[in-house]
């Protein structure tokens, strides 16, 4: 099972999916992040938690934590996910399971799903 059979491209697209692989530091995100400006202005980390035990958030970036760390992990994510789409796009033509268990007890409809499988590996093969 692959780290994208739960999360969708939208998700993975979003600047928090990049934000949270690249630190574990909570943040705020007002807004969309398309340019180092909204990362500088629209983007928060936790700071601390002050005595009314409320979060208190600031603009300051982690160390390390850059626009350009980000928006390289977010490219990275959404080219990994483009990479498997051979693997989506089998799964949704392959034989259902009602398929498969009932070819387990009948010759004729194995054949048929191994057919189907064949031809579903042909349209979408390997990389």
């Amino acid at each position: 099972m692959s780290q994208f059979d739960i999360l969708e491209k939208s998700e993975l697209a979003h600047i928090a999916e990049a934000i949270n692989r690249v630190t574990s530091i909570p943040c705020l995100i007002d807004g969309e992040v398309n340019t180092e400006e909204d990362w500088n202005t629209k983007v928060q980390f936790k700071e601390s938690v002050n005595a009314d035990n409320v979060i208190v958030w600031t603009l300051d970036k982690p160390e390390g934590v850059t626009y350009a760390v980000v928006k390289a992990k977010q490219d990275e994510l959404i080219a990994e996910y483009d990479a498997l789409e051979w693997i989506r796009k089998r799964k949704s033509e392959y034989p259902s399971i009602g398929e498969l268990v009932v070819a387990l007890y009948d010759t004729d409809d194995k054949a048929a799903v191994d057919e189907k499988r064949a031809a579903v590996k042909l349209k979408y093969p390997k990389p």
